[in-house]
């Protein structure tokens, strides 16, 4: 009892709680929205199952390198744009952005589009830079 009456501990308690919440505050701001996937599952969903990749980055990020085969549809445009990206609602759709940050409001605008199995790229275009996979320009 007498840890918890010392203003130090105190201290050092709450200190320890908000850099928890802060570290875990991207996978809880992400919400329900989606799955993630790792640079080798995505090229799994890519290879296998015929994944549509969607880059929601703007057009001059997307002509600065993007993933083979990747269609461009800017975050903005992308409720706009969602019916035309693939025929097939039920094909893995995999959102790439540069960090793996904005792709989450992205897998929400497609999931409202009527797209069943949506992917997050964990880490963007960067891990899959990093992970030596190619990139088209």
């Amino acid at each position: 009892m007498n840890f918890f009456a010392d203003y130090n501990n105190l201290a050092l308690i709450a200190l320890a709680v908000v850099s928890g919440g802060l570290l875990a505050w991207p996978t809880i701001s992400r919400g329900t929205s989606g799955k993630t996937v790792n640079p080798a599952a995505a090229t799994q969903l890519i290879n296998k199952r015929n994944a549509v990749v969607v880059d929601i980055r703007e057009a001059t990020e997307y002509a600065k390198g993007h993933l083979p085969q990747a269609k461009s549809a800017p975050l903005a445009d992308l409720a706009s744009r969602a019916a035309s990206l693939a025929k097939d609602k039920s094909v893995p759709i995999i959102v790439v952005c540069q960090t793996g940050q904005r792709s989450g409001k992205g897998q929400a605008a497609l999931k409202e589009a009527g797209y069943s199995e949506i992917y997050s790229l964990e880490g963007g275009l960067a891990a899959w830079q990093q992970a030596g996979l190619p990139v088209v320009k």
